[in-house]
This record gives structure tokens, C-alpha cells and sequence, in this order.
């Protein structure tokens, strides 16, 4: 089966990926940056090099090379912060060659450890959290100076709004954008809110800005990213100018976009605003929460044929109870209604999940209840693993990680499977029909074929064709399926 388990937002592919721009001139000193963990680091990284880049550094893609190496680090499950040691260990041969190279973790592994870091790594210069990206010039100009930099400071305000991130190993097709930062639903097993802060919102303006920017370079699919992005409401503050008497209760700005002038944003008006760029600029967004979906998304994904319909809402867990020890804020009766929104106002949507086996005090009645709301949802795919102590959550403060490994195992084995089951299911529906694909590049197993993906975010890998090139879109007919993907040949 070519199915595979992963972890939330996680491209197993791109994991410990070097990140490499087109230089601007001649920099001063090298950098080289990888990243591990979800969409969102990568796309800090891309916030990294654009402040360094100005601040004379181009980028190399061999750390033996490098005058500065930094990981961006993902702290949410353990083999995750594993693997990150593990490399700085391979980089620790580079450094007895180069004394002077300077060695720094970024992101949530940095936040979550803080000055700690130095103390179990020697080998590390720099400690920075996520949102402390600005003063890394100056944090090198104190490791240059023979001292240990730390800056993990969480902020209420940085969005890095202003910074136009430099696009990494992009494909010039796809592209992140950052619509909000931080956490502020405090789930009981995720160290996000500790490691990346309270919840802010980006200005819209800087957002339609940024995506238009994109399309006028050729980009054609935006990926809206946020923890939770339906929470997603901006406010103008009450003391900039030509906001005097601003009382934060005015109504939310139309649909059509609107004059901002004093008015609330949130997460449908802005999806419309971007919709609104040109017909061809696709877009998705990720992750949903199902305490914050509203009916007014799904009414906005329908009007607009360049949203596509597909929503990553995680589940978590079916069972009521252990969802209230989770903290998730919602009950399976509220889940299922957000499902059969979804189902109502937008029938073709596709829909993915995480899943979460053998949290504390889990029954075996209880993990029949997530098999069953697996049953029906029948979702098109799955992000699925056992559940892993993450210390200073809230569930490693209060409840004991009392399910044994070999029952976490047994449970996530029937989930997989079932899961398996499900995503062959949906793509075999797909039989005989036409799908409209962006044609992202040559497919991974030959450069006879290209792939893209479909509205439902499903993986089409059809015939090149000298007439179409990646950034064109093209119908499909699909002829056959594997576990995973789609095959077919493009038609006119």
C-alpha cells in the first residue's frame, strides 16, 4: 500500500529540507537553513532568509559551506525533537573544521527549551523563538563577539506582516501565506500556545497584497496558513489614525470586501477578499478547528470555484469524553454537525482528519466511538498517530500516560487500516470522471508524467503533454487509481 502515517501538516518529504535562494548580489556570509515540523516553519524559514538576505547572507545548500546554520525545529512529538539532535550532532564534525561557524536552532523546539538549549547542546550559539526572527542580525553580532544569544520572547503583536517572505525551493506554483499566528485553544495535549503564543491576526490588506504579489509573479495556488484559522478576526486598533471612536463592536466588513474603514474581519471575509484576486489564484487553507467553522465559510467556499473544496478538520478523538479531557471544546454531536454542514452546502467537499489513539484513560468502548465516527465521515484521508507525552501540556500536568504502548499500537493499526479502506474508497468514486488539475510538475516516479492535484486535494498524475506546462490548469479523465492517487490523461 502506498498509504502513508504521518504527523499533523507534516510532508514527511520535505522533512530536514535545505532552503536555497537565487542570491542578490554577493553576500558577505553564507546561510544555510533547514527545516522539520508543519507548513507553518517552513514559512517562517522563508520570513528568516528574507531578514537575512538583507542583511547580507545568501543562502548554500551545503552546510560544509555555511558561516551560519540554522534548524527550524518542531517540538510536538518527541522523535521530532529527536531528530533535530541527532543532526546537530552531524554538524558538530563542521564545526571542529570551522571554530567560527555559528550554529542556532529556531522555532518551536527553541521556545519550548529556551536557554536550556545551550546547557544540553554545547554545540549551540544562537536560541530563537518564533517570534524573535527580527533581532537575528543582531544576535549573530553577539555570537561573532564571542558570546551565547537567546531570544524567546512571545509577542501579542508580531505577525511579520511588512516582510515579504522569499519564496525557498518553490516550485513558483505553490505558496504558503501566513494569515495569523499562535494558538489560543489550549488543547490539552499540544505544546503550541507555550511554543508559539498567544493568537494574532495579520491585517488583511497585508494579506491581499501579498497573495496578488504572488499571482503577478506566476504563482497560481495560495495556501492561507494559520493553528486555527477560522478564529482568523482582525480589528483596527482604536489609536492609529482615522481610527478615532473606534469601539470594536462595528459590523464586519461585507462580503464584497468592502471599505475596512473600522470594520471587523474575520475568516470568511477575508477568503472572499483573496477569492476576489483573479479567477485562476486557487486557494486552501489549513487547519480548521470544529469549535470555529462556520456556515459562513462553507456558504463562501461555495460561491467561489477558485476555493477549493477541501477541509482538514480534525477529529481528534469520537468519544465526548475523552474530546472534554482533550480540551477540544466541541463534543461528537457538535462534530458530526459540522459534518453534515459541510455534507449540506458543499457535497463534493473533501475532508481530512487527525487522529489521535491511546490518549489518557482511554477505553476500548471509547476508541470504538472514534472507529465509528470514522464510519461516518468516511474521511478521504487521515493524519494518524499514537498519542505522546509532550512535557508542559496540560495533559503531562494532569493526567497519567496510562495506556501501554503495545494497546496504543493495536488501536492506531485499526485506525490505519480503516482509514486505508476509506481513502481508496473516495478515490475510487472519482472513476470516469473529469477533474480539473493545476499541473504542479513532473511526478515523482517519471518525467513522463506530470501531477497535480485536484479540488478535493487529491494526487492526479496523468501523461506530459507538450501543450500544457506546470502553472496551467487541465481536465483529467481518471482511469484508474492506486491507494493514493489518481491516473489519468488530460482531455480537451
Amino acid at each position: 500500500m502506498d498509504f502513508a502515517i504521518t504527523d499533523k501538516a507534516h510532508d514527511e518529504s520535505r522533512q530536514g529540507e535545505a532552503l536555497v535562494i537565487e542570491p542578490k548580489g554577493k553576500g558577505d556570509r553564507k546561510l544555510y537553513i533547514e527545516s522539520y515540523g508543519c507548513a507553518m516553519n517552513f514559512s517562517d524559514s522563508e520570513i528568516v532568509a528574507s531578514i537575512l538576505s538583507d542583511n547580507g547572507f545568501e543562502t548554500t545548500s551545503d552546510y560544509n559551506d555555511a558561516d551560519v546554520i540554522f534548524i527550524n525545529t518542531c517540538s510536538i512529538r518527541e522523535n521530532a525533537e529527536q531528530r533535530v539532535r541527532n543532526r546537530l550532532r552531524e554538524f558538530a564534525i563542521t564545526k571542529v573544521k570551522n571554530p567560527g561557524l555559528v550554529v542556532g536552532v529556531l522555532g518551536c523546539m527553541a521556545e519550548r527549551l529556551k536557554s536550556k538549549f545551550l546547557e544540553e547542546e554545547k554545540l549551540v550559539d544562537v536560541v530563537v523563538g518564533p517570534d524573535a526572527y527580527r533581532d537575528l542580525p543582531n544576535l549573530i553580532g553577539k555570537v561573532d563577539e564571542g558570546q551565547k544569544a537567546v531570544n524567546v520572547l512571545l509577542s501579542r503583536e508580531e505577525t511579520y506582516a511588512d516582510i515579504s517572505p522569499v519564496r525557498l525551493n518553490s516550485n513558483g506554483i505553490n505558496a504558503f501565506v501566513s494569515i495569523m499566528r499562535g494558538c489560543d485553544n489550549m488543547c490539552s495535549f499540544c505544546v503550541v500556545p507555550f511554543t508559539r503564543g498567544r493568537e494574532r491576526s495579520r491585517e488583511p490588506q497585508s494579506i491581499v497584497k501579498e497573495c496578488t504579489e504572488l499571482f503577478n509573479q506566476g504563482y497560481r495556488e495560495v495556501t492561507l496558513l494559520g493553528q486555527n484559522v477560522d478564529s482568523y478576526k482582525w480589528k483596527p486598533h482604536p489609536t492609529l489614525p482615522g481610527r478615532e471612536g473606534f469601539d470594536g463592536e462595528n459590523p464586519e466588513v461585507s462580503p464584497a470586501g468592502g471599505d475596512l474603514e473600522g470594520a471587523v474581519v474575520n475568516f470568511a471575509n477575508l477568503l472572499e477578499m483573496v477569492a476576489r484576486i483573479h479567477p485562476d489564484l486557487r486557494i486552501r487553507f489549513s487547519t480548521s478547528h470544529p469549535k470555529d467553522i462556520t456556515d459562513e465559510v462553507l456558504h463562501t467556499m461555495k460561491r467561489h470555484g477558485n476555493i477549493c473544496n477541501y477541509i482538514h478538520l480534525p477529529v481528534q478523538s469520537g468519544n465526548s469524553r475523552v474530546l472534554e479531557l482533550m480540551n477540544r471544546t466541541y463534543d461528537r454531536d457538535w462534530y458530526i454537525n459540522r459534518i453534515d454542514a459541510i455534507r449540506r452546502i458543499i457535497p463534493e467537499c473533501g475532508i481530512s482528519t487527525d487522529v489521535i489513539t491511546g490518549f489518557c484513560t482511554e477505553t476500548d468502548e471509547e476508541h470504538q466511538d472514534t472507529l465509528s465516527m470514522m464510519d461516518y465521515v468516511q474521511y478521504d484521508f487521515a493524519y494518524m498517530f499514537m498519542y505522546s507525552e509532550r512535557p508542559g501540556t496540560l495533559a503531562a500536568k494532569r493526567y497519567a500516560d496510562d495506556i501501554p504502548d503495545a494497546v496504543k499500537s493495536s488501536r492506531l493499526k485499526e485506525v490505519v487500516a480503516k482509514q486505508q479502506h476509506y481513502s481508496y474508497q473516495r478515490l475510487q468514486a472519482q472513476l470516469g470522471k473529469v477533474q480539473r488539475v493545476l499541473i504542479e510538475g513532473f511526478s515523482k516516479k517519471s518525467d513522463k508524467d506530470y501531477c497535480g492535484r485536484n479540488d478535493q486535494n487529491a494526487m492526479v498524475v496523468f501523461p506530459v503533454n507538450e501543450n500544457y506546462k506546470p502553472g496551467m490548469y487541465v481536465n483529467v479523465l481518471v482511469e484508474r487509481t492506486t491507494t493514493a492517487t489518481l491516473i489519468g490523461r488530460v482531455i480537451d
